[in-house]
């Protein structure tokens, strides 16, 4: 069984189960089951019949009472200071020497605690693809109704809707080749029985792309080191402090180390998502040498037995050579203290620029090892078809995935998960 024929299976399989749940007869009120029911069940208690009555409304206060509560809920010169202080950010200085020793930053108590899990991973997948889902759908549908029989100019839009949902111009040539032959072999004529051939396609080649892939973190017995690059504004630091927050709920030891020193307020930022995760954060001062953070967060790391170490670095411009050097002596500085490091480097690519990610990533891996890709923002774009492009064209493994906004919506990607939640609905039995 294909992986398409297995994705089938599920997808349809569970439209059965629900279809079958719809029709379930209902019991009527007068019916000798209901009565049997109702007969089964034990009488209640005067107490219970009592705690089912409604209560009072307690009385009123009166206004003496108001106005004490209002004095008492008023807030001290003292308190009003300590919010202000807390509201306004720290300024940054202009010039700051390059060596400052670093500080080590005490994390406190987690400012946003653990949601509980009502959703299942399945759950997250649907809901998070629901805008590339209903995007493809409708493209689709367009197609469809626009032609009434498969011909070269059929094909020909087939090409464009695929280009235009993100799954890149390789990928479609590819795709619209295979459904040429298909459609001969199986002597098709009408559009309407050619969409399942077309997703048939998507998922043979998606499949094919990923063989052999890793897609889970290399996770260490002992100390794991993660450095995360990317162009400013793709959600690098909010994925650090969202993979915090999950290795610190695993009961994990996790620093943050914050060295990217470029931008303002970027230190800041990596220190507020470590209060947030409840994690510490080693840091310098703005404009300092990162590399210099960089081995202090290693040793610490070393001393303190920690399990995990995210390295925030500055928005690599793909096009700037210093910035690009400056990353190479970043790993060279932390393979110093451990030769085996960084055992991840992991690229941060927001879904929602599509191409534009696509030529990040191709520059990145050809000037650094990139050993996976962190796919922000998936939820926002209604271009899924950015990861088939990323498996297609540079095999490199998405190992995870943005699929909201909240602290516990980074998910590890599950090709299997993220494949039914891109096409759930569309296949047709």
């Amino acid at each position: 069984m294909g992986f398409f024929d297995k994705i089938k299976k599920a997808l349809i399989g569970e439209t059965k189960e629900a279809e079958q749940e719809t029709d379930k007869p209902l019991v009527d009120a007068d019916s000798p089951e209901a009565q049997r029911s109702e007969e089964s069940q034990p009488a209640q208690t005067p107490a219970e019949q009592g705690a089912s009555e409604p209560v009072a409304p307690a009385e009123t206060a009166d206004s003496s009472d108001l106005e004490a509560e209002q004095e008492t809920a008023e807030v001290s010169p003292q308190q009003e200071a300590t919010t202000a202080n807390k509201e306004e950010a720290p300024s940054i200085p202009e010039e700051v020497a390059k060596d400052t020793p670093s500080e080590e930053v005490p994390a406190s108590e987690p400012i946003l605690q653990p949601a509980l899990e009502t959703e299942s991973v399945q759950d997250k997948y649907t809901k998070g693809l629901t805008k590339s889902r209903k995007t493809f759908g409708q493209r689709m549908n367009e197609l469809f109704a626009n032609f009434r029989t498969v011909d070269e100019d059929f094909f020909e839009e087939v090409e464009e809707t695929l280009i235009g949902a993100d799954v890149g111009f390789d990928a479609a040539m590819k795709i619209a080749d295979a459904l040429r032959q298909e459609v001969k072999l199986r002597n098709v004529k009408k559009t309407a029985d050619v969409q399942n051939v077309i997703i048939e396609k998507l998922v043979d080649l998606y499949g094919e792309a990923g063989v052999g892939e890793v897609n889970e973190l290399n996770m260490q017995s002992g100390l794991t080191v993660i450095l995360f690059v990317g162009v400013n504004g793709v959600g690098k630091t909010t994925s650090i402090g969202k993979l915090a927050h999950q290795f610190k709920a695993e009961g994990k030891k996790v620093l943050l180390a914050a060295a990217d020193t470029f931008r303002a307020g970027a230190i800041d930022q990596l220190v507020v998502w470590g209060e947030r995760a409840g994690v510490e954060v080693v840091r310098g001062n703005a404009g300092g040498d990162p590399a210099a953070v960089v081995f202090d967060a290693m040793e610490r790391a070393k001393r303190e037995n920690a399990d995990v170490l995210l390295v925030d670095t500055a928005g690599r411009l793909q096009n700037k050579v210093n910035l690009m050097n400056e990353l190479e002596k970043i790993k060279r500085i932390i393979q110093r203290v451990d030769p085996t490091a960084p055992h991840e480097v992991l690229l941060v690519l927001d879904a929602t620029t599509g191409q534009n990610a696509m030529n990040q990533a191709k520059q990145f891996k050809e000037t650094t090892d990139v050993s996976g890709l962190v796919l922000t923002k998936l939820d926002g774009t209604a271009k899924g078809g950015i990861v088939l492009a990323i498996r297609n064209e540079l095999r490199l493994p998405v190992k995870l995935v943005g699929l909201g906004e909240g602290i516990n919506d980074l998910e590890p990607f599950d090709p299997n998960e993220f494949v039914v939640g891109l096409f759930k609905g569309l296949i047709k039995e």
